[in-house]
């Protein structure tokens, strides 16, 4: 088994473009800033970058992102290398989220590999919507509710102006806002420096602000590999909210996504539930990611589930002390 450098590994990328950007070496470059370990490994036609996470006493947890890159059927030992590159590392378990589809043309069920077991924990959100990026910007438009179409025009009316930047003092200081006022967790500041600087030079992740009066009220993040967008990071002001800025922010990062050749637009992360139970329930509720998924349905995406997670298990006692762990300290920082 051999563990592949970083420019080995972004050259086997070369061959699979549109793979998950959480499997691109900057992705790795970035976690390895805050607490993981990369290891890629390449096997036939098929490779995977794994991310270790100390834990107490030498050991480690494992985890694959939206991997692996390929069709890991087509190598009958790509699953074993994993296992002893697991082993090498002294891995509790191994989470894996696949870059799967649940129910989608041409994808598997939800089986997980021989030794594995579906798991208990999703890392990434497990349900998300996707907007086709398909025809001109009119038809993307005409699929959105038409109440979307409205305050896009709306905020486009009053003036409200979206530009690039990189200003990553005035992101963080809307992300601080944000979150203490909708109670969730937020990265470091390192943190969004260290994406601006790994994937913004190369054109994979453009910051976007959009300004009302002189005054910036929101902004996002929106990342890009091959024909897929996503977006994975945003922010507003408590002010000017009437002006609808968020909705001509993301308007604008679909935009930003198709004019990089994207053909999907993935708005990440919805609460996890059946369809007909999201459209009975948005209206009424607020809690966690439901007044998420009241403004990004509108976009006229459709809902998605992945596959996974699946876990393999090494350590019994210390996963027991993991899953403790992981409630005190969110494993995706």
């Amino acid at each position: 088994m051999t563990v592949l450098t970083p420019e080995l590994w972004t050259d086997f990328l070369g061959k699979h473009p549109d793979a998950h950007i959480l499997q691109t070496t900057a992705w790795g470059d970035l976690k390895s800033a805050f607490g993981w370990r990369p290891a890629r490994i390449v096997r036939d036609c098929c490779g995977v970058q794994v991310l270790f996470r100390r834990l107490p006493l030498s050991f480690s947890v494992a985890y694959i992102p939206k991997g692996p890159v390929g069709d890991p059927s087509s190598s009958d030992f790509l699953w074993r290398e994993i296992d002893g590159l697991c082993r090498k590392y002294h891995a509790t378990h191994i989470i894996v989220e696949p870059d799967l589809w649940l129910g989608a043309s041409g994808t598997v069920d939800n089986s997980p590999p021989e030794g594995f077991h579906p798991g208990v924990q999703t890392i990434q959100p497990p349900r998300t919507i996707v907007v086709d990026l398909a025809g001109e910007e009119a038809d993307i438009l005409g699929r959105m509710k038409q109440k979307t179409r409205y305050n896009i025009h709306l905020a486009q009316k009053r003036g409200v102006q979206v530009s690039s930047s990189t200003d990553i003092e005035l992101f963080y200081r809307l992300v601080i806002e944000t979150g203490a006022r909708d109670q969730f967790g937020v990265h470091s500041k390192a943190y969004y420096r260290r994406v601006m600087d790994l994937f913004h030079p190369g054109g994979a992740c453009e910051l976007l602000v959009a300004e009302y009066g002189g005054e910036a009220v929101a902004a996002l993040m929106v990342f890009r590999n091959g024909a897929r967008a996503w977006y994975f990071y945003g922010a507003s002001s408590g002010k000017h909210r009437e002006q609808m800025p968020t909705y001509l922010l993301q308007w604008e990062g679909i935009r930003w996504a198709r004019s990089s050749g994207c053909r999907v637009y993935d708005l990440w992360g919805v609460p996890d539930f059946e369809e007909i139970d999201l459209e009975a329930n948005f209206a009424q509720r607020s809690d966690g990611l439901w007044g998420v998924y009241r403004f990004k349905r509108g976009f006229g995406g459709s809902l998605k589930r992945s596959a996974g997670p699946w876990e393999r298990i090494y350590q019994p006692t210390m996963v027991a002390f993991y899953r403790w762990w992981y409630k005190r300290r969110q494993i995706e920082e």
